[in-house]
């Protein structure tokens, strides 16, 4: 089978397309055909080991102190069950999934065994495979950011999401709106379209003004891009106003792929896809994440 290879620590060109044989399931693994992953900041900035301070020797223990110690990136993916071990009993050959692998990684690739107990669902069933992989990364991290501000108590609240035009920002944006919060985004002006889309009357250009000089105070602050500290922002809270920053770790659980499917199917949430590249096309999709360039998710197509 086709994988992406991360060879070392580096620019793009450290992504390499290799053939290796493919898994086969054990006792309580599914076999997955991969349709779709997707290529995002956690993916480019593990590629380039951007870990700033003091976790930079923990990641390289995680990681891997040269070089990742999994070398096939990639955390989420949609796709079709080919096999079953024979212990499984919650899916067959042939079921639609998607799901997320976290450190174990693995997704830029044409297969992955994983484990039945495992981040993985039945797709959504109005989902293609392309949206189902979009929903994941954003998703999650969205919800574990935001729970942790407690958005369930937000009906009304005053949130302001920073960054708000990537594939975190705009999950965010459709869970404070789930939630009935009261949204205020910070974004580039070239962001304004994408945001209005999303229902966002509220805007503030950071290309145009200095958001941090307002005088409104807000509930929740997120900073889904991680551009900002808590300090910058303290003028802009609540007495009691709680700010959360995607730069911490974000851990995934199986409720996380739970609620993005219900909210999904409910229309609750859609997709947001800027671009779709094939696996041999690793290079570019990185580089064009990079640039800072990307609204919302860029899709790698694995197979039809």
């Amino acid at each position: 089978m086709k994988v992406v290879y991360c060879t070392q620590y580096g620019s793009p060109e450290v992504l390499q397309l290799r053939e290796i044989p493919k898994p086969s399931p054990k006792a309580n693994q599914i076999l997955v055909k991969l349709v779709a992953t997707t290529v995002n900041s956690g993916d480019v900035r593990i590629r380039k080991f951007d870990v700033q301070g003091w976790m930079k020797l923990v990641m390289r223990l995680v990681l891997g102190v040269s070089k990742p110690r999994k070398p096939i990136l990639g955390t989420v993916y949609s796709g079709v069950v080919e096999a079953v071990g024979n212990k499984v009993s919650k899916f067959k050959a042939g079921d639609k999934v998607f799901g997320m692998t976290g450190f174990n990684f693995g997704t830029n690739a044409e297969y992955i065994a994983v484990n039945q107990n495992s981040i993985v669902l039945e797709l959504p069933i109005n989902a293609s495979f392309e949206e189902a992989a979009a929903i994941v990364f954003g998703g999650h991290t969205a919800i574990y950011f935001l729970e942790k501000a407690r958005i369930r108590e937000a009906s009304g609240k005053k949130v302001m999401i920073i960054g708000a035009t990537g594939a975190v920002g705009t999950a965010a944006i459709q869970l404070a709106n789930y939630y009935k919060a009261d949204i205020t985004t910070v974004c580039s002006s070239m962001g304004k379209q994408l945001v209005e889309d999303l229902g966002v009357k509220k805007t503030i250009y950071y290309d145009k003004e200095d958001f941090s000089k307002r005088a409104d105070k807000y509930d929740i602050i997120f900073d889904a891009f991680g551009a900002t500290t808590k300090k910058q922002c303290e003028n802009l809270l609540q007495k009691n106003g709680i700010y959360k920053n995607v730069n911490s770790f974000a851990s995934e659980s199986i409720h996380q792929l739970q609620l993005l499917k219900e909210l999904f199917e409910k229309g609750a949430i859609k997709a947001v896809i800027d671009r779709s590249f094939q696996l041999d096309q690793i290079k570019e999709a990185h580089a064009y994440v990079e640039s800072g360039r990307k609204k919302g998710n860029v899709i790698l197509k694995i197979s039809m």
